[in-house]
């Protein structure tokens, strides 16, 4: 019996493409909080009809990266001090966990690999960019994570973060930091002791000491 060829939707393709980069730019902080956008107009930006748009907002909707408004507004959500609060609190529980989980696969090279990302996060600090900031702090995490061989809190992580992306976005814009943090260099030194309550500490700390300045 023939094998007909699978025909590939050409929606498809354009949905997940457009879903994937808006994904990415709200969870890295390219776009401020309560930034409006409309399907006409991620449809010309991205190059993509209606109905591909239409899909990725839903699903990014359905994440929490985007919120829909009852009037058919979307735009990137604009967290309340208590939603601050609730996830921070979701980031305090699980992301120790992780970092606990990753230690026994925290070999030599992962952690010059954290070193690497963690010399970039501190150039973004004196460069004083913001996004950048975002982006390799949470790339420094997801890089620990991944070791953890733990996909479903990474997946839950991952959609706390893209809550919270143009939060944080804003955030650091506003602090105006000239030092980097000292927890990622908290969180290395105990990832080469293998200290395990070290780096459980270390890591709750990074997640929720920013997350504070927000909800206050």
């Amino acid at each position: 019996m023939p094998i007909t060829p699978r025909q590939t939707d050409p929606n498809a393709a354009a949905h997940e493409r457009l879903y994937r980069t808006l994904r990415q730019q709200v969870m890295h902080g390219e776009l401020p909080p309560g930034q409006a956008m409309t399907l006409r107009g991620l449809g010309k930006q991205f190059g993509v009809s209606m109905t591909p748009a239409r899909e990725a907002v839903r699903r990014l909707v359905a994440e929490g990266a985007l919120t829909l408004s009852s009037s058919g507004r979307i735009s990137t959500p604009e967290l309340t001090p208590e939603r601050i609060e609730e996830l921070a609190a979701i980031r305090a529980l699980l992301e120790p966990e992780m970092a606990a989980r990753a230690l026994p696969r925290a070999h030599f090279a992962l952690i010059e690999r954290l070193a690497a990302i963690n010399a970039l996060n501190a150039e973004a600090v004196v460069k004083q960019d913001a996004v950048a900031y975002v982006r390799t702090n949470l790339e420094f995490h997801r890089t620990l994570y991944l070791r953890a061989q733990a996909p479903a809190m990474l997946a839950i992580c991952e959609t706390v973060w893209l809550q919270l992306g143009p939060t944080m976005r804003a955030l650091y814009s506003r602090l105006r930091r000239k030092e980097p943090p000292q927890h990622h260099r908290m969180i290395l030194a105990a990832l080469k002791a293998g200290d395990e309550p070290g780096l459980r500490l270390a890591v709750r700390t990074d997640v929720t000491q920013g997350l504070r300045h927000l909800a206050g």
